[in-house]
């Protein structure tokens, strides 16, 4: 039968149903569904291209208080299939805002539900796992959207990062005097990312994701970055032997979330679809080197299989998990070494966290002191650009 009144439903490939209202745009849409436990920051996670082809639910129970402003997407658009919140802001309330954030999703084409029992969604996503989903404002009829929500794509096996990548490469330039060249590949990257860099005086040349070596070694390049990204990293060949052919050549190297996976399979790792995942801006993780404790943002539905009780041998170095998810020990970066010193290492977090926490933010620094080290500089004079004013801000 024909939606009306605004009416809404959301089918979960199980046959789990829940009926709402229309939320966003009018329409119809499917994805992987995924729950995101931030309490702010919506439109950071909206914008983040890793969103792609899933299905967002706010377990924040009061969703659009700050509306939408042009100044904070960390992308060119919005990335997610679709959006799910409880109960949404009937007016915003911020200097900032430029718009109510239903307006921008209605705008943009996104799909989305309201007025539905979120916390019973996400505990059965927790229960049950991530899986397909469909929401539709134009057809309530549950049994004719199941069927259409089954025969949609899985996120196991999906190769996105070509949906996602920039179509040519581009150049941020450094703030303030340029110290070192950073070759990026886009994976699927936000925009404050490259920020953090520029912060510390690196010029971030970003190139897509079928970049070669050839073209690392074009931009100059002290240091080699992987960024974030959406989809299945067992499907990315290209960047894991871009990846394997810097390491061979002792670049330093640093990765972040799909980066980490790349950085993981590059050294011999596999990876796995976690049941659920992690997603939001409080996840707590222990740093095993120094056995500080960071509150990190996530976003990652894979994560890389490496033991963590001992190092692993590889052609590369000596290889050990530097950090581990303390909410159930998810391995949350890799560390290499050689000769005695730091090579490459990676985080399955997201350090830049431009909605905050900004405890990690500090591994940029360790970034720019692994590239000094390689280029014989003091690293001392490196680190630490503008850590206490406007360095560490949006």
């Amino acid at each position: 039968m024909s939606a009306n009144d605004n009416s809404a439903i959301l089918v979960l490939e199980d046959g789990r149903s829940f009926t709402g209202r229309a939320f966003g745009a009018i329409g119809e849409t499917f994805g992987e569904a995924v729950f995101s436990t931030g309490m702010s920051g919506y439109q950071e996670t909206l914008t983040d291209p890793s969103y792609y082809r899933q299905v967002v639910v706010a377990t924040a129970p009061h969703v659009g208080n700050t509306g939408w402003n042009d100044e904070d997407d960390e992308s060119s658009r919005i990335w997610v299939s679709g959006y799910v919140v409880r109960d949404p802001s009937r007016m915003p309330s911020n200097w900032r805002s430029a718009r109510p954030l239903d307006e921008e999703l209605e705008a943009q084409g996104i799909v989305g539900i309201c007025d539905i029992d979120t916390r019973a969604l996400t505990r059965h996503l927790r229960e049950r796992g991530a899986m397909r989903v469909g929401i539709s404002s134009v057809d309530t009829d549950v049994a004719t959207l199941l069927a259409r929500v089954q025969g949609s794509p899985q996120m196991a096996g999906a190769d996105l990062v070509g949906y996602v990548t920039t179509d040519k490469p581009y150049v941020v330039p450094a703030v303030g005097e340029k110290k070192f060249t950073v070759a990026a590949i886009d994976l699927g990257i936000k925009r404050m990312t490259p920020r953090r860099m520029t912060q510390r005086g690196m010029e971030v040349h970003m190139l897509p994701a079928t970049a070669t070596w050839a073209d690392v070694v074009a931009t100059g390049a002290d240091g080699l970055f992987f960024s974030n990204g959406p989809g299945d990293p067992s499907t990315l060949t290209s960047p894991v032997e871009l990846c394997r052919t810097a390491l061979a050549e002792q670049m330093p190297l640093f990765g972040i979330c799909l980066g980490n996976q790349i950085f993981g399979r590059a050294l011999g790792f596999g990876t796995y679809k976690l049941k659920y995942g992690h997603r939001g801006i409080n996840q707590p993780v222990l740093d095993r080197a120094t056995n500080r404790i960071d509150i990190t943002a996530h976003n990652h539905g894979f994560a890389v299989d490496a033991p963590l009780g001992e190092d692993t041998t590889t052609p590369f170095g000596e290889v050990a998990v530097s950090h581990v998810c303390l909410n159930d020990d998810v391995v949350e970066g890799l560390s290499l070494t050689r000769d005695g010193c730091t090579r490459a290492f990676s985080v399955q977090y997201h350090p830049e966290a431009a909605a905050g926490p900004h405890d990690a933010s500090y591994l940029f620094d360790r970034f720019a002191d692994m590239m000094a080290a390689h280029r014989g500089d003091d690293p001392a004079i490196n680190t630490h650009v503008n850590q206490s004013n406007a360095g560490e801000q949006n």
